[in-house]
């Protein structure tokens, strides 16, 4: 690769600064500055690391909570038995209704029309 080209990739990567000034185009890189950059990086990094550990906490309070009067006994066994039964039945008559749907005063006066 030519010089010119090495330069255009370090000007990309913003490890070196360019001015032009003039006809010149000039080239610079301080050392402090990939020191700056890697410890903003870095402070980037740890923030995003403890706002997870933060939303990992409220989580796991979330599921506490969400745990308190869900226990296994004998009587949540029964209400979901129960409802097991119940959502069975509904649908057992929501099939028996749409087989009557038919004689439906309201759907043969749509069909008349």
């Amino acid at each position: 690769m030519s010089v010119k080209e090495v330069l255009q990739s370090l000007v990309d990567d913003n490890m070196v600064d360019t001015e032009r000034v003039g006809t010149s185009n000039y080239y610079w890189a301080f050392p402090s500055k990939a020191l700056h950059a890697r410890k903003r990086r870095l402070e980037e990094l740890e923030k995003q690391h403890e706002d997870g550990n933060q939303r990992k906490k409220a989580l796991l309070q979330a599921v506490d909570k969400a745990k308190v009067g869900r226990e296994v006994n004998e009587e949540r066994e029964d209400l979901l038995k129960e409802l097991t039964a119940l959502k069975h039945q509904r649908d057992q008559l929501k099939a028996e209704l749409e087989k009557y749907k038919e004689c439906d005063p309201e759907v043969v006066e749509e069909i008349r029309e």
